[in-house]
């Protein structure tokens, strides 16, 4: 049983779920367990533990009758995926090369922690990564 994992609402599934497809698997180990681009849902797990839920956002305001309700304008993040990889700019250029965007580059962090690097990105519906290693 999953105790706790991410479900990201996305505006943009098809996009979104190609862009997990691509890095989820030599990012974690993780394997696409249920989903399809069209979604509106797809699930990656390593292990049979849930790493990353995708969820059609329309579908979810369906669901909870706020359809009708404009969807919040971006500010300041409020959440983030955090990856430790083994090496940061070869993950963030896998990231990069199927659709996310760069954030902040590959930039060494000693203040962080001793060894700690990392790079900041946004997957295609704009939600904050970090890709870090130590």
């Amino acid at each position: 049983m999953d105790a706790v994992y991410p479900r990201l609402l996305v505006t943009r599934f098809a996009e979104c779920y190609g862009f997990y497809s691509a890095v989820l698997p030599p990012l974690t180990d993780a394997a696409l367990v249920k989903g399809a681009p069209e979604g509106p849902y797809a699930n990656w797990d390593v292990d049979d533990q849930a790493v990353l839920v995708l969820y059609d956002r329309s579908a979810m305001a369906a669901t909870l009758g706020t359809a009708d309700l404009p969807v919040r304008a971006a500010a300041q993040d409020s959440a983030m995926l955090v990856f430790r990889v083994d090496d940061v700019d070869k993950a963030l250029a896998l990231c990069l090369a199927h659709g996310g965007t760069l954030a902040v580059p590959a930039t060494d962090r000693p203040e962080w922690g001793p060894g700690l690097r990392s790079a900041h990105l946004r997957d295609p519906d704009g939600h904050l990564i970090e890709l870090q290693s130590y």
